[in-house]
């Protein structure tokens, strides 16, 4: 997992192939006075965005998720998200893998959590369980990048 900024974050392309493109889309789409409602891709199935608005959950009632086939790289444009995170290796067995959501849901509680406020993207490999929306009520708004983890 990395916590930067959309300034700094750039100091990372060279972790994936498809970071700098990704990069680069994020910028461009956090610089935008309107985001779109719908998925939005930007290098076909290798990259592509959604957009989440809502409102937290209470961190009891958040749930630890991976994905094996991207990475998810979480962008917070308003509000702050407050994230859980654990090693996927240390999650006990999960709901079991959906394939065509990329998604695995486990039981469990995250043994760490980070805030991430506006301005700031979390980046979460295949070994990253993580707990997104755990803001306890507060509203936020996200650009999620998924970038494909085998580029």
């Amino acid at each position: 997992m990395i916590l930067d900024t959309l300034k700094d974050i750039d100091a990372y392309e060279k972790l994936h192939p498809l970071f700098p493109a990704a990069f680069r889309h994020l910028r461009e789409l956090a610089s935008r006075e309107q985001l779109p409602h719908e998925r939005l891709e930007l290098d076909g199935e290798r990259i592509y965005a959604v957009f989440v608005r809502g409102t937290g959950r209470a961190a009891s009632d958040a749930r630890l998720e991976t994905h094996r086939r991207y990475i998810d790289i979480q962008y917070t444009v308003a509000g702050a998200d407050r994230i859980g995170w654990l090693s996927a290796a240390a999650c006990a067995a999960g709901d079991g893998y959906d394939e065509a959501k990329d998604v695995e849901l486990f039981p469990g509680s995250p043994g760490t959590w980070v805030d991430v406020p506006a301005g700031h993207a979390a980046i979460f490999f295949p070994a990253d369980a993580h707990a997104p929306m755990a803001n306890a009520g507060q509203p936020v708004t996200k650009i999620v990048i998924k970038v494909a983890a085998n580029a």
